[in-house]
């Protein structure tokens, strides 16, 4: 059964598909999830995973946190993984969002390219870690601050044996 946030979440998605015209069956193959577990997502029999969120936020052309209705506090959550949603701002430029992030120690987590023109951000808090997006690489370290395109395919990977603790700012394009 699905918690109360997961069937928020459901209903948002099936609201932002009905507002775009786009077919359960479209956007499933669009997202690559199987149609009936959109189906189960959108009805509030499932709970969504981080990366079935990321894959549904591209193909609606929305930001992360609209999916959660930018509700403040909202945490999305997989393995070894844990993002809160701090802060969102929006204005007719651009949707800029404040996560804060938990990658396990030695956990990837790998991300679907965004929408054209998104850019993300990493203030590193605890630990190091690395980000590989096109063909760079970058290590941060704790206090150290990245910036990257991310209408690409693009990771991170906690360093070492500490978890890694970070801020995330997401700016997508309105």
């Amino acid at each position: 059964m699905a918690s109360q946030p997961g069937i928020a979440v459901g209903a948002r998605i099936r609201a932002l598909r009905a507002e775009r015209g786009i077919s359960l069956s479209a956007l499933a193959s669009a997202a690559g999830i199987g149609k009936g577990s959109l189906s189960e997502l959108e009805t509030g029999r499932r709970n969504p995973t981080l990366d079935t969120l990321y894959a549904l936020a591209g193909p609606l052309g929305v930001p992360l946190a609209s999916l959660v209705d930018f509700r403040d506090g909202s945490v999305v959550a997989d393995e070894g993984f844990e993002t809160v949603l701090l802060h969102t701002e929006r204005t007719s430029e651009t949707t800029s969002e404040v996560w804060l992030l938990r990658v396990g120690a030695g956990v990837t987590r790998s991300s679907p390219a965004h929408t054209p023109g998104v850019v993300e951000q990493l203030v590193v808090l605890a630990g190091s870690c690395r980000v590989e997006y096109a063909e760079e690489s970058v290590e941060i370290a704790t206090g150290g601050h990245a910036a990257w395109p991310a209408d690409v395919p693009h990771r991170y990977t906690a360093l070492g044996d500490t978890d890694l603790r970070a801020i995330n700012v997401i700016l997508t394009p309105s």
